[in-house]
């Protein structure tokens, strides 16, 4: 591995203090963070204007927001990533931890469709295949992505007249009862299916956010029966919670702002 150019680590470091949304920072407000020398901070801060990746804020003489440049980078950059590639990598790091199956999904209309998968290694696990349609009302990552959605459109997609299929003896079917579930989910952060896509497995899942603060999908871990309890659920959980963190972060998200659709 080469040698770090101490010039681009300070530069880089300037860069990273406008990560914070509406941040403006001068010159000195710069040195004071970062402890570097008033000369070098100078430098690079007028070396990184020229090159638009800092730009002077209007009215406000001395005061720098981050420029145009690095728009055009974090653009080329969203375009680039791969939600089911991305979420290939984070479910396999989830289930090399707790070796149960985990699941990323998305949702359509009513329905979830899974679009990665990783596999336990144990000889009992849950049998599923990545492209499989659901009805979300049956699944952890359907009632978490159900959740995220604006009233509005949560309304248009399950008006309360609207029959609900039953894939277990467990699954709801009333709408009114599924609206009174996603108010809990939504309170909790977490969903959790209890046997109600199949009998003989339960599933916890966790909301995925992209860079703007949308859930754009959600992931799970769906575990046996007879590995099931309450104190595995709440393992999972938060596993399952963490996996969501870092699958968020490498679509971009970097937390707070939060909003559904």
């Amino acid at each position: 591995m080469g040698r770090l150019v101490p010039a681009v680590t300070r530069a880089l470091d300037i860069l990273e203090l406008f990560l914070d949304r509406d941040t403006t920072l001068s010159a000195p407000e710069i040195t004071r963070k970062l402890g570097l020398p008033r000369t070098t901070v100078h430098e690079l801060v007028t070396t990184l204007a020229a090159r638009s990746y800092l730009s002077a804020v209007p009215g406000q003489p001395g005061r720098y927001r981050l420029g145009v440049r690095t728009y055009q980078l974090g653009s080329t950059f969203g375009e680039q990533l791969d939600l089911a590639a991305e979420g290939r990598e984070v479910a396999r790091e989830v289930a090399e931890t707790c070796d149960e199956t985990v699941h990323i999904a998305i949702l359509e209309d009513t329905d979830v469709i899974y679009i990665a998968k990783v596999d336990s290694t144990r000889a009992v696990r849950m049998v599923s295949a990545t492209g499989r349609r659901l009805p979300a009302h049956c699944t952890a990552v359907g009632k978490m992505l159900l959740a995220s959605l604006p009233e509005q459109a949560l309304d248009a997609r399950l008006p309360e007249s609207r029959p609900l299929v039953a894939m277990t003896d467990r699954s709801l079917t009333s709408v009114r009862d599924l609206r009174r579930h996603l108010a809990g989910v939504r309170e909790r952060g977490i969903a959790v299916e209890e046997r109600e896509s199949n009998p003989d497995v339960s599933c916890v899942a966790a909301p995925v956010h992209d860079s703007a603060g949308r859930v754009v999908a959600a992931l799970s871990i769906s575990v046996p029966m007879i590995r099931w309890s309450g104190e595995r659920r709440d393992e999972l959980a938060e596993l399952a919670a963490k996996g969501a963190g870092r699958l968020s972060e490498r679509l971009g998200h970097r937390g707070g702002g939060t909003r559904a659709g």
